[in-house]
């Protein structure tokens, strides 16, 4: 890898790394992942996956494949806590655990079928990436990133280099990139004492029939947080450790596991295979600024978010998905270079807005839980859970007339009323003899959605022809073959525009402008739409619009 020369450079290979590569490879761009690691991580660390996430893997045509290896929980149990799982009978959990909220099926073509452990995400992702062209490469740590004008350099522990024209650091909470650029963190910082994180196999379901999927265990000497891994036989145990006490990683030794693990049972013959263990840190912060020049911070190396709530793995994804066209746009030359600004001005604030509700939730854990206490979230300051993962709003010079101003913390179907900014509303529609979403219609590529009238704004893109050089796709819903499910169902009233409107959508679903009806020059506003967007001014007027 001596003195190599490669478009994008991505420091980490674990979920986020591997998506960036997979999103990048979609978009024609081959990046070089790096990991300091021997190999893939077997640890499952995060489990919960949101619709958000598994909208961009459907894009990326992964759904499916994640949705397989999603785990549904035997039981809608769920206990606060218990002295330890022999102490306390279960009653029957009624079924299986219902992840479906109802509010969703009308907002997004995809359902979350369960939990998803992250190991089993990273084995999808990482032929995924290498299929769309990524090389991965482990046993490879950076030690230091320097950021120039014209390239990134990045030197390896093994005397090599790697020229890039951009990095992307999705190497955690203590990436070394950052560290190398000095960029600081804002917030709380570590919370509490470290914790140890043990994957052990033990056959809790035939020893005691009906167990929670999650709950804490109080006994004085196995105090613990007990979660269900795969719904059969592999759970995790959080233990806490202190430092201050002369406690660390490696007083953790198999035996110690399986002691901690039968003391959490209660029952001290239970025969219990210790699968693997990884510290960690409850913590809170988001760097302070997610470009430097030619670095783009993402994932935990960009913010650490506490785990309630299921926002940190798919808060970096999402930033991986909001990165990769942008970069993809400006090496292949349909877009300008101050694009790339717009990640931190966009992510930036996400990153932010999530780790403050991951904060109350802290706070407040029963108003996460709880479908039924809107009253009591809005007076608390707690979004609900779904407009967090989906109705976040970017303010950027990659939207035109931004409104980030949410509707509703509460409903996620106001959150998503087409305005710029806002991620496109779903809406299934017939496109060439095929039930398909909205999404679908925007799905990697900008793309012109005008209503049954707008006409007009679909002649305006022929009109604008090569000299954009953006690949635009077009679509009248409503008309030109492609038909709503049920002409009366809202759309394009969702959309927040009249019969001759259109909304211009970006690459990644989100909705960059939106006219709300006819305009006397459609090709003239289109093309200054587009010119601002994308950082062109050649496009204010195009040849075939001068």
């Amino acid at each position: 890898m001596t003195d190599t020369r490669v478009p994008v450079l991505i420091v980490g290979g674990g979920t986020v790394g591997l998506a960036t590569a997979l999103f990048l490879g979609r978009h024609g761009v081959p990046a070089l992942v790096v990991e300091r690691m021997a190999g893939p991580m077997r640890h499952p660390r995060a489990l919960g996956i949101n619709e958000r996430t598994m909208e961009m893997f459907r894009e990326a045509g992964l759904a499916q494949d994640i949705e397989a290896a999603c785990v549904r929980p035997r039981t809608t149990l769920w206990k606060d806590s218990v002295p330890t799982l022999a102490e306390s009978a279960f009653p029957p959990g009624g079924g299986p655990l219902e992840f479906r909220n109802p509010a969703l099926a009308a907002v997004t073509p995809v359902e979350v079928a369960g939990n998803c452990p992250q190991d089993r995400i990273d084995a999808l992702l990482l032929p995924a990436a290498r299929a769309a062209g990524a090389t991965v490469r482990y046993d490879a740590a950076v030690t230091s990133v320097e950021s120039r004008e014209d390239e990134a350099v990045v030197r390896f522990a093994d005397g090599s280099t790697v020229h890039a024209d951009y990095v992307i650091a999705a190497d955690g909470a203590s990436s070394t990139v950052r560290r190398s650029l000095d960029v600081p963190v804002e917030g709380p910082g570590v919370l509490g004492v470290p914790k140890m994180n043990i994957v052990f196999r033990a056959d809790l379901y035939g020893r005691f029939g009906s167990v929670p999927f999650m709950t804490d265990i109080t006994a004085p000497d196995a105090w613990a947080v007990l979660i269900t891994v795969d719904a059969e036989e592999r759970w995790m145990l959080h233990v806490d450790f202190d430092p201050e006490a002369g406690q660390g990683p490696e007083d953790f030794t198999e035996q110690r596991c399986e002691e901690l693990v039968r003391a959490a049972i209660g029952v001290p013959d239970v025969p219990v295979e210790i699968l693997s263990t990884a510290p960690w840190r409850l913590t809170a912060q988001v760097a302070e600024r997610l470009r430097d020049g030619r670095v783009f911070l993402a994932g935990d190396a960009a913010h650490t978010i506490p785990p309630l709530g299921a926002f940190g793995m798919n808060t970096g994804i999402a930033d991986a998905h909001n990165l990769a066209w942008k970069l993809a746009q400006v090496l292949n030359g349909t877009a300008g270079e101050g694009l790339l600004d717009t990640y931190h001005a966009e992510r930036h604030p996400v990153a932010a807005f999530t780790l403050r509700q991951a904060m109350l939730r802290l706070r407040h854990p029963a108003l996460h839980w709880n479908p039924f206490a809107g009253a009591q979230r809005q007076e608390a300051g707690v979004a609900n859970t779904p407009v967090v993962h989906l109705g976040y709003r970017y303010d950027s010079t990659a939207v035109v007339g931004p409104r980030p101003e949410l509707p509703s913390t509460e409903d996620i179907a106001a959150a998503l009323d087409g305005a710029p900014g806002s991620r496109l509303p779903h809406h299934w529609v017939t496109w060439a003899g095929e039930r398909v979403s909205t999404l679908d219609l925007a799905a990697g590529r900008w793309a012109l959605l005008a209503g049954p009238d707008g006409g007009a704004w679909c002649d305006a893109v022929a009109k604008i022809g090569e000299a954009a050089a953006v690949d635009l796709a077009v679509h009248r819903v409503g008309g030109d073959g492609t038909e709503t499910d049920d002409p009366t169902a809202g759309w394009p009233r969702a959309a927040g525009i009249s019969a001759s409107g259109a909304l211009l959508v970006r690459p990644d679903g989100f909705v960059a402008w939106r006219a709300e009806g006819a305009a006397p020059d459609p090709a003239l506003t289109l093309s200054a739409a587009l010119s601002a967007l994308v950082d062109r001014p050649d496009l204010a007027s195009t040849p075939d619009t001068a």
